[in-house]
């Protein structure tokens, strides 16, 4: 399930939904967050919870969302890419004999007192599948992602410090993550590694739910071209439930046990309108009807199966008043504007099961180059899953509950 887009020749929007090669099932997360945490120790959680809230924050760089992680004893800050799609949570790591270029130091697990490396018998290291045993009885993964990006290192655990609002840290113990030595992949110099926060065991959201409050979490992406200094929250447990005015909400909807999609997010995406002009899904029999779309916060563009996206595409084209740019290779078939101004265009609806959420230019066009708009949406086979990518999930506060199997939406600035 990778998805590759040229924007320009500068740089590639690439999905990090996970394939497994001999890996394991873990989860991704990209964001900042805000949460009510409940003391372990205590023999009432509900008296004993915490009334300050344990933060971090997600920032936007080149289609991808940073998040904000802070590990080790003492703690080394971790900025990954927030990954709904995959469920590993790893850095790269001392000593990298094979890695991508980092503009920020590399995490040196001699440099923590808290480091361990989880040893082959562990029932820890058979969360993953088929890892592999050194000469030192020290389980190492091997993950791979659609884009055919690696992750290769030792398993380990480690404490994680998050800052509460009153300025104490609160620290998670014995968290599983992957301790990077051999990484390739379409990484950009600001992406220290993945934090997966998908469903699987070892992701992030599963590790920490129990401390605070229950397997819920929300977040709020900011819009593609925000400024890197500008950052959002993410917010985990009680507390981080989406309500109020304008919320509307969808079923989540497994994905097929016992294979890599089973972790991950899926909803029913029922048609598109473009502004008044309503598409429905394909009643092809071989068509998927239910989960038939991932939401994937590590793939920047919304993929739509090929029919769909052909009548979107030629219909948004009509509403635009102006030419679109057909003398430029970088762009290829994409569909873009030249101009200086924000692009005048339709608003686009997209129409899941109990819930229409509206996007605005600002989700659906996006600027790969000075004075260039395009829009943000990709095709695949109308046999495959579609992904609402991160262009369309921001500005929105976006809460996933997984206890009641449902994701919902509530329009938001999210640079505020």
């Amino acid at each position: 399930m990778a998805y590759v887009i040229l924007l320009n020749p500068f740089f590639l929007f690439i999905s990090l939904s996970i394939i497994l090669l001999h890996l394991p099932v873990h989860q991704a997360v990209n964001g900042g967050f805000s949460v009510k945490l409940i003391r372990r120790n205590s023999t009432n959680a509900l008296s004993q919870r915490l009334m300050d809230a344990a933060q971090t924050n997600s920032y936007a760089y080149l289609g991808q969302h940073l998040l904000e992680l802070n590990i080790g004893t003492p703690p080394v800050k971790i900025l990954g890419i927030l990954d709904t799609g995959s469920d590993l949570i790893w850095a790269q790591c001392v000593p990298c004999s094979d890695c991508y270029k980092q503009i920020n130091p590399l995490f040196d697990p001699t440099k923590s007192s808290t480091y361990t490396n989880i040893p082959c018998q562990s029932d820890k290291c058979h969360l993953l599948n088929a890892p592999t045993c050194s000469g030192e009885n020290v389980c190492e993964y091997s993950y791979g992602y659609a884009d055919s990006s690696v992750s290769r290192g030792a398993l380990a655990s480690e404490t994680v410090t998050f800052k509460s609002s009153t300025g104490q840290p609160i620290r998670l113990n014995n968290i599983i993550f992957g301790c990077g030595h051999n990484n390739r992949g379409t990484f950009n110099d600001h992406e220290m590694g993945i934090i997966g926060i998908s469903k699987g065991p070892t992701s992030l959201i599963s590790q920490i739910s129990s401390s605070f409050g229950g397997k819920k979490f929300s977040q709020c992406l900011v819009p593609f071209h925000t400024d890197v200094s500008i950052s959002s929250k993410m917010s985990f447990g009680t507390g981080s439930e989406v309500v109020g005015d304008g919320v509307v909400s969808t079923p989540l909807v497994s994905g097929p046990i016992g294979t890599s999609y089973a972790y991950l997010y899926f909803v029913t995406l029922q048609g598109i309108s473009v502004e008044d002009t309503r598409f429905q899904i394909s009643n092809d029999p071989e068509t998927l009807s239910k989960g038939n779309m991932l939401i994937d916060s590590g793939t920047p563009p919304t993929v739509l199966q090929q029919q769909l996206y052909d009548q979107v595409f030629n219909e948004v084209r009509k509403r635009v008043p102006m030419n679109p740019i057909t003398d430029d290779p970088d762009l290829g078939t994409q569909l873009c504007y030249r101009t200086s101004t924000n692009l005048n265009a339709p608003i686009i609806t997209m129409h899941f099961e109990g819930a229409d959420i509206k996007l605005s230019p600002i989700q659906t066009f996006i600027p790969p180059k000075d004075g260039v708009f395009c829009l943000a949406f990709s095709n695949t086979s109308n046999r495959e899953r579609g992904t609402l990518g991160n262009f369309a999930q921001a500005n929105f506060l976006i809460g996933y509950d997984l206890e009641k199997d449902v994701v919902s939406f509530k329009p938001t600035d999210c640079t505020r």
